[in-house]
This record gives structure tokens, C-alpha cells and sequence, in this order.
């Protein structure tokens, strides 16, 4: 069991630290989500299981503050916040259609669409096809598509403007991964918007 541990945390730190070659694309996405708040737009965020489980977290951070207490908020959206209307809509025609109805409802041009899965969506599996069918509609709508996705990339690493591929087949470390992405992500929009905050305050 020793080593079993031992092996889990090298194997995870070795993919979280593998994260450091995307840091283009990271302050892209932070730029991104800047651009959004200044027009006064949306990010709406998705994903199944786990994934749903670091949307929700996202979105709470997003919303709320994460280490400054005094940056403004950000409009930010769970597709999956929505209980009664998920029962409906899975019970009536599938579970498979209702991120898309949710883009089809709240999305409009102009917003940011995030997503995370740990394996970007497969039609022949028919895995994560609720977040494909999401983007493909997202795009259509004129939203910014991102994904955060691992083994792989499956559909959702061709059909998204902007993504970050974990390098790992285990759901796991893919999901650890995409956490401290969300997470540095939070880092920078604090650094960012707080020195913006203080900028105006200049004047």
C-alpha cells in the first residue's frame, strides 16, 4: 500500500506540473473571461460526474471571491444548477439534448462556453455527447468554446476555440489537472482585475 500511495501523488504531480507548457493558452482563457465581464457577458460552465462537481466550483469562485476578498463578481453560470429542469428534460427526451437546451436558453453571442471532461466526448461510445452537442450549438450561437479535457481530447479538442489537453488516462489525474487550471485561472483574474480596480481608482 506504501507504494501505492507513493506512486499515486508522483503520477499526479508529474501531470499537474506538465500544465506549465499551456500557459499561453491559460492567459488567454483569463483575458477571455475579462473581455466578458467588461461586456457584461456570461461564462457558462459544464461537465459530467467529477467534472460536473469542479463546474459548480468554478462557477462558486467565479461568482464569489477566491483569495481577494475585494474583486468584483463575475456573471457565471452551472448548466447543471438547474434540478427540475434537468428531470424534465431527461425524463421527456434525454439527458443527451440538455446542455444544449440550456446554450439554446441562457447562451447568447458574445459569452464564453467552459468545458470539462475527462475524455472530450466520443459519438461512438456515446460519451460526453451532451457537452459536444452543447458546443457544436454554442458555436453556431457565436460563444467562445473552451475545454478542458484529457485522454484522447476526443471531439471536443477539434470543435473548441481554445484547449487544454491533459496528457493522462487516468480520470483522476485529468480531473486534479483541470482543478489547478480552474484554480491558476482564478490566481491571475484576482491579479488582473484587482489591478484594474486600483487603475480607476486613480482617476
Amino acid at each position: 500500500m506504501k507504494n501505492i500511495i507513493q506512486e499515486h501523488f508522483n503520477q499526479s504531480s508529474l501531470t499537474i506540473n506538465s500544465l506549465k507548457k499551456h500557459e499561453k493558452k491559460i492567459l488567454k482563457i483569463v483575458n477571455l473571461i475579462v473581455d466578458c465581464k467588461k461586456k457584461k457577458k456570461k461564462i457558462l460552465v459544464a461537465g459530467n460526474g467529477g467534472s460536473c462537481a469542479d463546474a459548480e466550483h468554478f462557477t462558486g469562485e467565479l461568482i464569489c471571491t477566491f483569495s481577494a476578498k475585494n474583486r468584483d463578481p463575475i456573471s457565471a453560470i452551472s448548466l447543471s444548477n438547474h434540478p427540475s429542469a434537468i428531470t424534465a428534460w431527461s425524463n421527456d427526451f434525454g439527458f443527451d439534448t440538455f446542455y444544449k437546451r440550456q446554450i439554446d436558453s441562457n447562451g447568447e453571442k458574445g459569452d464564453l462556453l467552459v468545458l470539462l471532461s475527462t475524455g472530450g466526448g466520443n459519438k461512438k461510445k456515446n460519451t460526453s455527447m451532451n457537452l459536444v452537442y452543447a458546443a457544436e450549438l454554442a458555436k453556431k450561437k457565436g460563444l467562445k468554446v473552451i475545454s478542458l479535457i484529457g485522454k484522447s481530447g476526443g471531439i471536443l479538442k477539434k470543435i473548441s476555440h481554445i484547449n487544454i489537453h491533459v496528457q493522462s488516462f487516468n480520470t483522476a489525474y485529468i480531473q486534479e489537472a483541470h482543478m489547478s487550471v480552474l484554480h491558476c485561472i482564478c490566481v491571475c483574474l484576482d491579479k488582473l482585475l484587482l489591478k484594474k480596480n486600483n487603475e480607476k481608482k486613480k482617476y
